[in-house]
């Protein structure tokens, strides 16, 4: 499928142009910082080179290639004094994140030896400050900082590493379209959206769809690729006799036919919308047709969600929107909630009974049918499976009382142990304060009911992204 976008950061350099005819070499010798510095990224990005900006005229030229770009984000390679002019245009007319980046070739300067061209080499933070307070005066967003030696090359590479992963983020809610299929669960208040308070946050669009263009969908799935399916299905996951709770059952041919169909119909549903990420709940009456379909999306909404397109059920657009960032940043992201916590082990259990991320499975993941969802109408295969073990993360998107959107992270560790065989996902997450001072500490924060568990501590990259974002973050721990 083609919506996951590829970030665009741009690199420019910066020089004194003054100092070119005082020191023969010196601007070759600076715009080789550029070219290193390019090297960091990863493949999963394009990376377009500005050119070099040494004063105020050139400056501009740089800028108006950078607004052609269509940049996530510019990194500033301060090659050495730089006078604060040479900033300014990309400070006032770029509106993207900029990072300052000072990276001296030298790990400390000879004293005894050094010449005023060795300093000028190594010069790269002598600007900060001053670019840092036109920002500032400008009013402009401030700027993000990397500041090392140039030998320090395996922490440069993960401080751009968790920059990258950010911008990913940032980027993937540029031109994105986010499904609303069906409406929220009832009686949820903290489900309900205003779609054009979501879009002035996330500067995504909220595209309402419909029951009967899923259905059209499902329908007309050929019966070779139902087949495809079925097949796929049963090699990714281990499929299960029912377990002790009554409510489970055998899983049968029709039922994986149903799930597959189901499952062909979401990925044309959003290949038709060119969607990036899908909230959809729907409440039928009396087994009819849209209620059927409703109840059989797990297995397709968790293959939709592990290629890299979230799903949010109960309609949960926030949790969608918090999914994808949890997804961008390498977390992969499944939807989640809190379940019951464990006094003698001092865990919560984390999960829900779909749409998950299988990606992030501890295991195979296992497929249970359902006689019927808790809370919900209709039954259908469902997906059960426990997170990795190791650093987990958590974001909630919420909404205060300011009717403003606001995020909330938390990292704990997902632990081996068992965990009901009801058809859900389950986690034992622990964290660094007992299990019922983190229900309380997340609650005080005023997250909505569900959540995005990512594998990784993803903190800091969610942390940058909220920054970028403008959007207020609470990290709970």
């Amino acid at each position: 499928m083609r919506h996951t976008r590829q970030p665009r950061i741009g690199i420019i350099g910066m020089g004194h142009a003054v100092y070119w005819p005082q020191f023969d070499g010196l601007k070759e010798t600076l715009l080789e910082k550029q070219a290193d510095f390019a090297r960091y990224f990863s493949p999963d990005v394009t990376v377009i080179d500005l050119g070099f900006a040494d004063d105020i005229d050139s400056s501009f030229i740089c800028l108006k290639t950078a607004q052609a770009a269509d940049l996530d984000a510019l990194f500033i390679i301060m090659a050495t004094y730089i006078p604060s002019a040479v900033v300014f245009p990309f400070a006032k007319y770029l509106p993207v994140p900029q990072i300052l980046v000072g990276l001296q070739p030298l790990e400390r300067l000879d004293y005894e030896n050094t010449t005023t061209y060795l300093q000028l080499c190594n010069d790269d933070i002598c600007s900060m400050p001053e670019f840092s307070g036109v920002y500032a005066r400008l009013g402009a967003p401030k700027p993000f900082y990397l500041v090392e030696a140039a030998s320090r090359t395996e922490r440069i590479a993960s401080r751009v590493a968790v920059l990258e992963r950010a911008i990913t983020a940032l980027s993937a809610f540029k031109y994105a379209k986010f499904g609303y299929l069906g409406h929220t669960y009832d009686g949820m208040y903290d489900m309900n959206t205003d779609p054009t308070a979501f879009s002035a946050a996330f500067g995504a669009h909220v595209k309402m769809l419909e029951m009967c263009e899923l259905s059209e969908y499902v329908d007309g799935a050929s019966e070779a690729d139902v087949r495809r399916r079925i097949g796929e299905i049963r090699d990714i996951f281990d499929i299960r006799d029912p377990s002790g709770d009554p409510l489970t059952d055998f899983v049968r041919d029709e039922d994986l036919e149903l799930s597959a169909r189901c499952s062909l119909g979401l990925d044309r549903l959003v290949e038709e919308n060119g969607l990036t990420a899908l909230a959809y709940f729907y409440k039928g009456e009396h087994g009819n047709r849209y209620e059927t379909l409703a109840a059989n999306l797990i297995i397709g909404n968790s293959l939709l969600t592990s290629r890299n397109i979230p799903l949010a059920g109960e309609a949960d657009l926030k949790t969608a929107a918090a999914m994808l960032i949890m997804n961008r940043v390498g977390g992969g992201g499944s939807f989640a909630e809190l379940h019951p916590f464990d006094i003698c082990d001092d865990i919560v259990l984390i999960g829900h009974d779909g749409p998950h991320n299988i990606n992030i499975s501890n295991d195979r993941p296992i497929l249970r049918k359902l006689k019927r969802f808790h809370g919900k109408p209709g039954s259908g295969v469902s997906v059960e499976f426990k997170l990795k073990t190791g650093p987990v993360s958590l974001l909630s998107c919420s909404v205060g009382g300011d009717g403003k959107l606001k995020l909330i992270s938390a990292r704990g560790t997902s632990m081996p142990g068992a965990i009901p065989q009801t058809g859900n996902t389950n986690t034992q997450c622990c964290f660094a304060v007992p299990a019922t001072e983190f229900v309380e500490r997340w609650c005080e924060a005023g997250p909505t009911h569900h959540l995005a568990l990512g594998i990784g501590d993803r903190t800091e990259e969610i942390g940058i992204f909220a920054r970028m974002m403008g959007i207020p973050l609470e990290q709970v721990l």
